[in-house]
């Protein structure tokens, strides 16, 4: 996958996405609990891979996380960097995941893996269980659908996965799920989905 239309769509409206969503209040209720459920009592680091603005970032910092973020998009990370003084944020790809084998205790890739192919997915994955520690955490966020498909996303193009699909990738990958959160079309939502699973030792 060539990342730099995902890195140039978001650019582009990096302002807007900021206003809108760049803050932890703004995050439904019940996925931060999912998120803090799993990620916020681990003993090493977290990143939190395509952190975006870097709100859920400060969010697992303020839970006691030793978190990071990694993201694309310099103009997300300069307000990540402003907003969260102190916290680690760098620029990278998550499918050239950057990190030494097995240093991670928790990874959260909160919407941030929905633009990816679905034949570019595998691979990531596989790096993201290479990178976590045995019994390490991952929590994926993403669209939920009756099958693999392309919409037409707001930013760029994106894609949706039934949430039975993903975990099977998760299984292939060496993941054991341990929990799943689903959340139906609302109107104003697609629907949604959350797969916490860890790493096998």
């Amino acid at each position: 996958m060539t990342v730099d239309p995902v890195r140039q769509a978001y650019a582009a409206v990096a302002e807007l996405y900021i206003g809108l969503f760049g803050a932890a209040d703004r995050v439904h209720p019940d996925d931060l609990a999912f998120i803090g459920r799993h990620l916020a009592g681990r003993a090493g680091p977290v990143l939190d891979a395509g952190c975006g603005p870097g709100h859920l970032t400060g969010h697992l910092r303020s839970l006691g996380a030793d978190a990071s973020g990694l993201d694309l998009v310099p103009e997300f990370l300069a307000h990540a960097r402003a907003r969260h003084p102190g916290v680690p944020f760098r620029q990278g790809s998550l499918t050239g995941l950057d990190v030494p084998d097995g240093s991670l205790a928790g990874i959260l890739a909160w919407y941030s893996l929905i633009h990816l192919p679905p034949d570019d997915l595998d691979g990531v994955l596989a790096g993201f269980r290479r990178a976590l520690a045995g019994g390490g955490a991952l929590v994926i966020g993403f669209f939920d659908g009756d099958e693999v498909a392309a919409f037409d996303h707001k930013v760029v193009t994106a894609y949706r996965h039934p949430a039975d699909e993903l975990a099977g990738r998760l299984r292939r990958a060496g993941f054991t799920e341990v929990e799943r959160l689903r959340r139906q079309a609302d109107g104003t939502h697609r629907p949604l989905a959350a797969i916490a699973a860890t790493a096998s030792s």
